[in-house]
């Protein structure tokens, strides 16, 4: 499991509550989507505008929308109808607008029965109601000293796993915090000890999955010196894995696989997979196998396992489509020629892939280990800046969103 459990929430088989899904892979369990776009792509049903500026992906809960975005007067989060694109209303949590190279929101709202948790890029968590009232929030850098890696902006979309929110400011005795869902009170914090050279000190750009590996609930974070392990219940760190982490930016989230996680990020740094193992009364993290840059970096469009077999796009920048076999690391295809221009984003759905381009493009793969068939592709139909935004599937339709505006097509 990698989310939080949907038994705590109304939320339905069809909604898609957090970043990446409901359960945090970049899966939907929807059937019934039409099979090829060569002859009819995905109609677009509406439009809506007044998402503000940012990156940031959306989640679908009953008939509301949410996301987060930049205004005039600061960052804040936005409730949307699903049934038009229409604002219902935004709150703004920041006192101006973060400033931080790439400017715009990059978190996507968790939520959770009638309230909601996010991250502004600037190093903020807050928890609001689903009416956009505020109930809490702290900052990274005042509570737990706060840092990034690198110069661009938290991007982080918080855990919610019972009654702990998690979040990593990134701070030297707070690499991850939890924090009551309810109050924003501490529960526990964890310093992460040296593990290994590679990387930076300081906050990655990814958000926190659940694993049970070992026998032991805890939550595995890209962060900027690795991959890490800590434990659920206190906040004890576990285990660390650098050697597929960069000094740039490492982005891509983890994936789970039972006691295994696989992790890549660009940047020149690969990919590779360990097993998680019990050590005392912790765990260790055991390389199964490393692939080189040049067979496998995964820049910032996530992997989704699907059966046994990792897809994903390929290269810095780049969005070429490939194949791995999870177990072994074998290659089973690999399409030199991406549909679409820069990296791409990655979603699963009954039996196929959308890969969502940063130029705009948007194309149906098979998830089908035996060779890659593109089943169509089609155009935004707006397109301003990077297209990095996730595409998420709910009720039978795709959302996109692009900047200042979120486009709904059906699926």
């Amino acid at each position: 499991m990698a989310g939080f459990a949907l038994g705590n929430s109304p939320a339905t088989g069809k909604d898609w509550p957090q970043f990446r899904g409901p359960e945090r892979d970049g899966k939907s369990t929807e059937t019934g989507i039409i099979k090829s776009w060569e002859q009819q792509p995905p109609e677009l049903l509406w439009m809506g505008e007044g998402m503000g500026n940012g990156y940031a992906g959306v989640a679908v809960v009953g008939e509301r929308i949410y996301t987060t975005g930049d205004f005039k007067d600061g960052q804040g989060v936005v409730a949307i109808n699903a049934k038009d694109g229409k604002v219902l209303w935004s709150t703004v949590l920041t006192e101006g607008v973060p400033k931080h190279g790439f400017e715009g929101s990059r978190c996507t709202p968790t939520v959770l029965g009638k309230y909601l948790w996010v991250t502004t890029s600037n190093g903020m968590i807050a928890c609001l109601g689903t009416d956009g009232k505020v109930v809490w929030k702290k900052s990274f850098d005042k509570e737990w000293g706060g840092r990034m890696m690198t110069g661009w902006g938290y991007a982080e979309s918080v855990l919610v796993d019972g009654q702990a929110a998690i979040c990593t400011p990134g701070g030297p005795e707070a690499m991850m915090v939890a924090l009551d869902k309810d109050s924003g009170k501490e529960l526990w914090k964890c310093k992460v000890p040296e593990y290994g050279k590679n990387g930076k000190p300081g906050a990655g750009y990814g958000s926190a999955v659940i694993s049970m590996a070992a026998g032991v609930k805890q939550y595995v974070q890209m962060t900027g010196h690795g991959v890490i392990g800590v434990r659920a219940a206190d906040g004890k760190f576990l285990w660390g894995y650098d050697r597929t982490v960069n000094d740039v930016a490492n982005i891509t989230m983890p994936v789970i696989a039972g006691d295994q996680v696989f992790s890549s990020t660009a940047y020149g740094a690969g990919a590779g997979l360990v097993k998680l193992e019990p050590d005392g009364d912790g765990v260790k993290a055991q390389e199964v196998y490393f692939l080189k840059p040049d067979v496998l970096q995964n820049h910032h469009g996530g992997m989704v396992l699907v059966d046994g077999y990792i897809y994903c796009g390929h290269k810095q920048n780049g969005g070429e489509p490939r194949c791995f076999d999870l177990k072994t690391g074998k290659s089973m295809w690999e399409s030199a020629k991406a549909p679409g221009k820069g990296s791409a984003a990655v979603t699963y759905v009954d039996g196929h892939l959308i890969f969502r381009y940063q130029n705009g493009l948007v194309a149906l793969v098979e998830a089908n280990p035996q060779e890659f068939r593109l089943k169509g592709t089609f155009m935004a139909k707006f397109q301003e800046r990077e297209s990095w935004a996730y595409p998420v599937v709910s009720g039978g339709r795709l959302y996109l969103r692009e900047q200042d505006k979120l486009m709904c097509y059906q699926l």
